[in-house]
């Protein structure tokens, strides 16, 4: 079988400077300014915050920090470890995606979705990945085999992000990459 990483990368416009025309405007902007800190960002704890009073994950429970990390360094794209009103906008948009993709695929309303669901929603998004693959994905994943949303948009995050780290560094675009050991390091930690 021929396996793939994904389908092309969603795209990452280049951000806007600070005050964009219709950027009071947006409905997205007062909600941003509400959880921004004093510096006009939004750190991994203030982004679990906001997420949860959205109520993202279901039943008001907090989502997982760690996850929040992965968001913010998914599009980080100054590296400063926050992210600042276009970037919250993309990643806005980017959990409504996945959080309607995993409510399609959680056929009985569980809030949560399980191996075959999994596979199914990994393969709808263009990746084609081998039993051995998506195995190690449901055991890092599920809890008593089952995945709830945070744990999915967590798996999403480092899918994406170490599927746009691999694509650049694979050349000719047939599934092989070189790494150096510290390059390799870098970049899974950094997801």
């Amino acid at each position: 079988m021929n396996y793939g990483y994904g389908a092309p990368p969603g795209g990452h416009p280049g951000a806007y400077p600070a005050g964009f025309p219709g950027q009071q405007q947006d409905p997205l902007f007062g909600y941003f300014t509400a959880v921004a800190g004093q510096d006009g960002q939004i750190s991994s704890e203030e982004l679990q915050v906001c997420l949860t009073q959205a109520n993202f994950s279901g039943g008001y429970k907090p989502f997982n920090l760690e996850t929040c990390r992965l968001m913010i360094s998914m599009l980080d794209r100054d590296m400063s470890g926050s992210m600042g009103f276009n970037e919250f906008k993309e990643l806005w948009a980017v959990i409504n995606g996945w959080k309607q993709h995993f409510m399609s695929i959680d056929k009985d309303m569980s809030g949560t979705v399980d191996p075959q669901e999994m596979n199914q929603a990994i393969s709808s998004m263009g990746y084609r990945l081998s039993p051995q693959a998506m195995n190690c994905i449901i055991k890092r994943y599920s809890t008593q085999g089952k995945i709830n949303f945070d744990d999915y948009v967590a798996c999403c995050v480092r899918l994406r992000t170490l599927t746009d780290i691999f694509r650049r560094r694979d050349q000719a675009q047939q599934g092989v990459a070189t790494f150096q050991y510290d390059d390799f390091i870098q970049c899974t930690l950094s997801t």
